[in-house]
């Protein structure tokens, strides 16, 4: 099958290539994914368990990126709540060979059913982001109706989600970002903006949650913006500082079916929109990581078309 490998961490995206991989098989409780649409992270290349398998062993050359959308084409033994021929989207093991090929083995358990009126492009944007988002909101930062949230990078592609889930959940937006990122901020549901570029970060005053995609030194002022009892949840690693009188909770994003099922859903009736930068085939996946100016939006490869 063709796929996109990797085999030169300092290399980085310039290093990855197309090329022939054995097509994986479903071991058990797996299923053999005809993949569609994959999803990439730019910041996956600099992930240890995408050069060593879980012993710390060399596992190059690698297949990356970990968000599909596609079809169930196969089921390993013992594989139970899916069946052939269904869509599927879902997110991957970190160790395992990813979705930027032809076909990928997954756990069963990490993919939910994706909805025929939901194009494979869009279900392979929502895993990570939706995922991150959902986790960070509800269950690291347990935010409530009435409360104050503070989003960095609000219209970005985890930050949009956060926005959204967040303004549903009846909080208080405050979004934060570049002068270009304020309207899209508020088209999102941001009900106050925040250019980091030309605005005082502390002016927001004291807020019940901050939802950090920033860190450095944006994370540390968010710190001190955290009133007695509140959370700082953050994606940028251990936080260098903590709030005086509150939590502050790092985390990396985890498969759940049913969290997937509950944001497909959103997306289904209007409540939840993503953010979609650049869509390419597999044969030019590596222009499409490598792009010569910005990319607004995930990048979305088509391995089907």
């Amino acid at each position: 099958m063709k796929a996109i490998v990797v085999t030169d961490e300092a290399a980085g995206t310039a290093g990855m290539m197309l090329a022939e991989r054995p097509q994986p098989e479903a071991a058990g409780n797996d299923v053999l994914v005809e993949v569609h649409a994959s999803g990439f992270t730019p910041g996956e290349l600099t992930w240890p368990s995408t050069w060593t398998d879980r012993l710390g062993r060399d596992r190059t050359p690698s297949i990356p990126c970990h968000e599909l959308a596609g079809v169930v084409s196969a089921l390993g033994y013992g594989t139970t709540g899916l069946s052939v021929g269904q869509r599927v989207f879902g997110l991957t093991d970190w160790t395992r060979d990813g979705t930027l090929a032809e076909y990928a083995a997954v756990e069963a358990r990490n993919l939910a059913p994706l909805p025929g009126d939901v194009d494979f492009t869009v279900g392979a944007s929502l895993p990570i982001s939706g995922l991150t988002a959902w986790q960070g909101l509800f269950e690291h930062g347990r935010v409530q109706a009435g409360q104050s949230v503070l989003v960095h990078g609000a219209a970005g592609g985890v930050g949009s989600m956060v926005t959204q889930l967040a303004r549903e959940a009846g909080a208080y937006v405050i979004g934060t970002g570049r002068s270009a990122d304020r309207q899209p901020a508020l088209d999102f549901g941001a009900q106050e903006f925040v250019d980091l570029e030309n605005d005082t970060l502390e002016d927001v005053g004291r807020v019940d949650l901050v939802f950090d995609v920033i860190g450095g030194d944006v994370g540390t002022r968010s710190a001190g913006l955290v009133r007695a009892g509140g959370t700082l949840v953050t994606l940028a690693g251990p936080p260098e500082a903590r709030p005086a009188d509150g939590l502050a909770v790092d985390f990396v994003v985890v498969p759940d079916r049913p969290q997937l099922e509950e944001i497909v859903q959103r997306v289904r009736d209007g409540r939840l929109r993503t953010v979609i930068g650049n869509v390419a085939t597999l044969d030019d996946a590596v222009a499409a990581f490598n792009p010569t100016g910005r990319v607004r939006g995930k990048t979305i490869i088509r391995v089907r078309p």
